[in-house]
């Protein structure tokens, strides 16, 4: 499913959700703030200020679009690279970077933040949406459970169970494949001979919607209708966002000029959705060039002043425990 092509043109009319000019703008400056996030973050992993961190530049519209479709009530189960959508839900950024660095204050969640530390086992945050949706369901819940994982996530166990479970139960569940087509440097067609990763949805009776993962209209309006659907009892739906990371599968090494070809990359370049939703938004008299170096610097200086209350953290103690 898409909505704007690469250069930023509506190619599907009926299929436009229904957000405001507001609501669409508010959606690109998250969507900036999530790439501003991202390359400080890259820069403090540089200098040995950060742990663990998976970049996720090119992953905006796949990240951002589909969670600004949920509600505050809803329960996120993020995996490793998906911060942003944590943030966003509520986690303040401090304690983003604190959890980054292995420290137990990145693992305190103010009380009303429906969401959980980021999971580092590949695949495990299935199961637990998918647990989470069945009790959502037993206890009457107008509520939704939702989760992330990558192309290579879903070629694991736990993966097929989560869905299979959700699906029998009628759970009130999304669940999102991020393909960016590696498994950190294994290719998507050498993890599975399914042609897609949607489909897979099949196996377990559920829904199954592929998506232009670079595309936020569209991402948003596959995600808004899952939630709809999953919220109303029908149980629930897995989408495949078709999407690529920009950067490496991580800071920790990782390097993808040894197993992409920089065609590959150029090819991924063009189809950036910060791109078409600014080529969109300025079509529309919405967005200037002069509104988003104001806001970049806004992000920097929110990113840096986080940072600084990270570092004010008194250091752990094997004592403290």
């Amino acid at each position: 499913i898409q909505i704007l092509d690469e250069t930023g043109k509506v190619v599907n009319a009926d299929l436009m959700p229904e957000l405001t000019d507001e609501e669409l703008v508010d959606l690109f400056e998250k969507m900036l703030w999530s790439r501003a996030l991202n390359d400080r973050s890259i820069t403090l992993a540089r200098q040995g200020r950060l742990g663990f961190f998976g970049p996720t530049a090119g992953q905006e519209a796949s990240q951002i679009a589909s969670h600004y479709a949920f509600e505050k009530e809803d329960i996120l189960f993020p995996g490793y690279r998906d911060i942003p959508q944590l943030v966003q839900h509520g986690l303040p950024l401090h304690k983003a970077f604190l959890w980054s660095r292995g420290h137990v204050e990145g693992n305190k969640y103010p009380e009303d933040l429906n969401a959980y530390p980021p999971q580092i086992i590949i695949g495990a945050q299935i199961i637990q949406a998918a647990g989470a949706a069945v009790g959502l369901k037993k206890r009457g819940k107008k509520q939704v459970a939702l989760t992330y994982t990558g192309d290579g996530g879903s070629s694991q166990g736990d993966f097929y169970e989560g869905i299979n479970y959700a699906g029998a139960f009628k759970a009130p569940a999304v669940f999102y494949i991020q393909n960016n087509g590696y498994a950190i440097s294994t290719p998507r067609e050498k993890q599975t001979a399914a042609i897609t990763l949607g489909q897979k949805a099949v196996a377990a009776g559920i829904p199954g919607i592929i998506v232009d993962g670079m595309d936020a209209l569209a991402v948003y309006a596959v995600s808004k209708a899952a939630r709809d659907w999953a919220v109303e009892g029908n149980g629930p739906v897995l989408i495949e966002t078709l999407t690529s990371r920009f950067g490496p599968h991580s800071m920790s090494g990782d390097d993808p000029k040894r197993y992409r070809t920089q065609a590959s990359f150029d090819e991924w370049d063009k189809k950036d959705p910060l791109i078409r939703m600014r080529n969109f938004l300025t079509e529309k008299g919405l967005w200037t060039e002069e509104k988003e170096v104001e806001l970049i610097e806004q992000y920097d200086e929110d990113i840096r002043e986080a940072v600084k209350l990270a570092d004010s953290q008194p250091k752990q103690k094997v004592s403290d425990f």
